[in-house]
């Protein structure tokens, strides 16, 4: 006969298929994660129903010993949290002893950076002897140069431009404004937009600097489109812009730009946040260091 702990557990993850719609294999995950540490609780003389907080956190230090992941383990919390707040709810224990249990420190991923080289091959995969292909080529030089986020591109006023001078105005999160550079290269293509191409498509009397084939303002979802399509013809995949925003950070530093005047062009209030690029940066560092040092 098998213990009441299983047959508790069996009931509430019941609960989770039926009631509450989870799917089969999250349902699947929170069984392996409450059976595993219902058995370790066994061998110790103990039961799942009636653990200790000090018995769940020592089988948390166990996972981190047996060498499961960051996330394997937060997983294994979540459902743990999930069970004894079950039996929280329904009267069968009068307390909640994963309450004060704390997730691992999760390290954080490194954005996908692209090359000098696949950059220049997107910026080169517009046909701009065409109308749009002009369009297209003058936003993504704008976006490389800037390292704009995309709802800050395709917002775009024509009064936000001060290409004479050599900047945008942009606003960003919390209509935050900043003053950020633009290249001559950049420039020069905007400015060809703007002169050749954009008073033809016009539609309406809007200030948008960048629109679609119909003449009005240029969406988020149509950039999108336009740039994933690009990134197909360059061999470049899961291409977003934030990728983009990602590699005009991270060439800066590369090219010895200073960390608070890259944190100023991106917009980010701490900087603590344009770090990241500096370990994108040492990991590049380090990768060519181990392809071409003979005593790597």
């Amino acid at each position: 006969m098998s213990p009441v702990w299983r047959r508790i557990l069996d009931r509430y993850l019941e609960t989770l298929a039926v009631e509450r719609g989870l799917s089969a294999n999250t349902v699947a995950g929170y069984r392996n994660d409450l059976t595993r540490l219902g058995e370790m609780l066994a061998k110790r003389g103990g039961d799942l129903v009636t653990a200790s907080p000090q018995a769940l956190a020592a089988h948390l230090r166990d996972l981190r010993v047996q060498g499961l992941s960051p996330r394997s383990i937060s997983r294994a919390l979540s459902a743990i949290r999930g069970f004894y707040g079950n039996l929280l709810q329904l009267g069968e224990r009068a307390d909640d002893p994963a309450v004060n249990l704390l997730p691992p420190r999760l390290g954080r991923t490194l954005p996908k950076v692209l090359s000098e080289s696949q950059v220049e091959a997107l910026l080169d995969a517009p046909d701009v002897a065409t109308p749009l292909g002009l369009r297209d080529r003058a936003m993504l030089e704008l976006l490389y140069a800037t390292g704009l986020r995309v709802s800050e591109l395709v917002g775009l006023q024509l009064p936000q431009l001060r290409l004479e001078s050599g900047f945008l105005v942009a606003f960003g999160k919390g209509s935050k404004e900043r003053i950020v550079p633009v290249g001559e290269a950049a420039e020069d293509w905007v400015k060809r937009w703007l002169r050749d191409v954009r008073p033809e498509l016009l539609h309406g009397r809007h200030q948008a600097v960048f629109v679609n084939y119909a003449g009005d303002p240029m969406s988020r979802v149509g950039f999108w489109k336009i740039l994933k399509k690009y990134g197909v013809e360059a061999g470049i995949r899961d291409l977003s812009p934030h990728v983009l925003r990602h590699s005009f950070a991270t060439h800066l530093l590369e090219h010895g730009a200073d960390l608070r005047a890259v944190q100023t062009m991106l917009g980010h209030a701490d900087i603590a946040t344009t770090q990241i690029y500096t370990h994108i940066h040492q990991q590049r560092l380090k990768s060519l260091y181990d392809r071409f040092h003979p005593r790597s």
